[in-house]
């Protein structure tokens, strides 16, 4: 598994996939960078008019409700239409899932659409699997990501998605089997966005890697070890954003492979 995970970054920096995201102002800047730090190509676009072949264009979609209004709900709905007439591949990122009927009735309405992969923390996961006690404060989780594995495999079942669950223990789970990864720093819970960066590059391994758990596995432990290594010469915040795409630029296999740490459920 873990020489495989490698095989799909190499397969990412030589095939460049175009993700196209229709994402929230808060992340856009940081989330392309991201893409492009790991060797995929980004592109942030949600006009109405150009979002079908936006999408026909791409490698993968990555559809992140942040920031909501009815315009950006339009155009990820009929993203999310094309992707799937398509058979293209595409993430859900379901941001503060749980906080508000209407980002409930948003988020409805686009897994009528059937995502492949769906990202979010463990309080969203539960929210979307419509646990009881399932709570957001705003967008942060309150429930750890363990707690959240029966309502992943509820999900699972009920949209035949692969489910990332993203916390201090990432969970991955598809129809088969679960994966643990216990990469990661918690200074990476001051940096706004970095599970919307998750998101993108999922977006941008599944857009060329068949096996979308693996392709969700790969970017997860390397979004994860990048930050590990970028906590080591940070000195707060600001400074570890900014080494953690250089860490998803230089990333090479000896260091990943000698820092992964997963496990098989």
């Amino acid at each position: 598994m873990e020489k495989m995970l490698w095989k799909h970054i190499e397969t990412v920096r030589r095939q460049s996939p175009l993700v196209h995201n229709i994402t929230n102002y808060v992340v856009m800047n940081s989330t392309a960078n991201a893409l492009l730090a790991a060797g995929a190509s980004p592109i942030m676009s949600h006009a109405h008019a150009e979002v079908k072949q936006m999408v026909a264009l791409s490698h993968a979609l990555v559809i992140n409700i942040g920031t909501l209004d009815e315009y950006w709900v339009d155009a990820m709905l009929l993203a999310a239409e094309t992707a799937q007439q398509l058979g293209k591949p595409w993430v859900l990122d379901p941001v503060g899932a749980g906080a508000t009927s209407y980002r409930d009735e948003v988020l409805q309405r686009l897994m009528a659409f059937k995502p492949t992969v769906i990202r979010g923390n463990a309080s969203e996961i539960m929210a979307l699997a419509k646990f009881n006690g399932a709570k957001t404060k705003g967008v942060d989780s309150t429930a750890a990501s363990l707690d959240a594995v029966t309502a992943a495999i509820s999900l699972l079942e009920q949209q035949g998605a692969v489910i990332c669950i993203s916390g201090a223990t990432d969970i991955i789970v598809d129809q088969e089997f679960g994966i643990h990864i216990h990469n990661g720093h918690p200074l990476m819970t001051k940096v706004t966005g970095l599970g919307c960066t998750a998101s993108a590059l999922i977006g941008a391994f599944i857009g060329v890697v068949e096996n979308k758990t693996e392709a969700t596995s790969a970017a997860m432990s390397l979004l994860g070890i990048a930050g590990e290594l970028a906590q080591k010469e940070a000195d707060g915040p600001g400074s570890l954003q900014v080494k953690i795409l250089d860490q998803l630029y230089n990333m090479q296999e000896e260091i990943f492979l000698q820092q992964l740490n997963i496990s098989l459920l």
